[in-house]
């Protein structure tokens, strides 16, 4: 069923606070079952980046309005999380950075923009790009997806229509139904969260892939606040059996979780 069908509720101006709340959360719970039917597509694209950023490729995001801003949300987390460059996942949106805090006009309807964004990236054939679209439609995303497919690129995309454009463009297509929105046409609702889920899971099991996960701990966080700087020095001191304080100079010295175990290892022959 089609993001922008009519919602199966009406007259949501009569509804009470508590039925408002109780019936958006009713929608919501259908999300997660709707990104669990499309987990074999989900694993066949991961598993196409995996390899091509295994062997120095990036992953690019594309998407206008909503599915922009949590493309670039996804790729802004991934430096401080997994201590990954920032030019490795690339988020970039309809409209420009400025889109992420106020809408851009008729940025999406450009189908030339997109592979324009991408172009100073110097993109090659280990790259990907995945086009985000709640209705699979946005010009924005086709043309952009398009023009990476022709210049060899890997191409995905993530939408909540069936048969869209945005996915016959992709090599690699993610099609999360999620039906009709509470809010007709609102698809920050539960297109929204789908997407949010679907690009979790992609960067996340990607990352692990890549080797920036130990056991289940981030050891290549960036440690950029005093509570990263806390939770780093007690996965030392738990990893590795020092004190506080001899974690603490170890993170000093050598910047993160993972340097600060390798090095205490090597210098003690562990």
């Amino acid at each position: 069923m089609i993001t922008e069908t009519s919602s199966q509720y009406d007259h949501l101006e009569q509804m009470s606070v508590h039925d408002l709340l109780a019936n958006i959360n009713k929608e919501d719970k259908t999300v997660p079952l709707a990104v669990e039917k499309a987990i074999p597509q989900i694993e066949a694209l991961v598993s196409q980046i995996v390899n091509r950023m295994k062997k120095g490729g990036r992953l690019i995001y594309i998407g206008a309005g909503t599915s922009g801003r949590l493309g670039v949300v996804d790729a802004s987390e991934c430096p401080p999380t997994y201590g990954v460059p920032h030019d490795l996942v690339i988020g970039l949106i309809a409209g420009g950075d400025g889109a992420v805090r106020k809408a851009v006009e008729f940025a999406e309807d450009d189908a030339e923009q997109a592979w324009k964004d991408i172009e100073p990236y110097h993109p090659d054939e280990l790259d990907t790009v995945i086009g985000i679209a709640a209705s699979g439609r946005t010009p924005y995303v086709i043309g952009g997806l398009d023009k990476a497919r022709a210049a060899g690129l890997l191409t995905g995309c993530v939408v909540c229509n069936p048969g869209s454009a945005v996915a016959q463009a992709a090599e690699f297509p993610v099609e999360v139904v999620v039906g009709p929105e509470f809010v007709t046409g609102s698809t920050r609702m539960k297109a929204g969260t789908a997407q949010k889920l679907v690009l979790n899971m992609i960067s996340t099991s990607v990352m692990i892939q890549l080797g920036r996960v130990k056991g289940n701990k981030m050891v290549d966080m960036q440690l950029t606040n005093i509570k990263l700087q806390d939770r780093a020095a007690k996965m030392v001191m738990g990893e590795i059996g020092v004190s506080r304080e001899e974690a603490e100079a170890l993170l000093a010295k050598y910047g993160n979780v993972r340097g600060a175990i390798d090095n205490f290892n090597q210098e003690n022959n562990l």
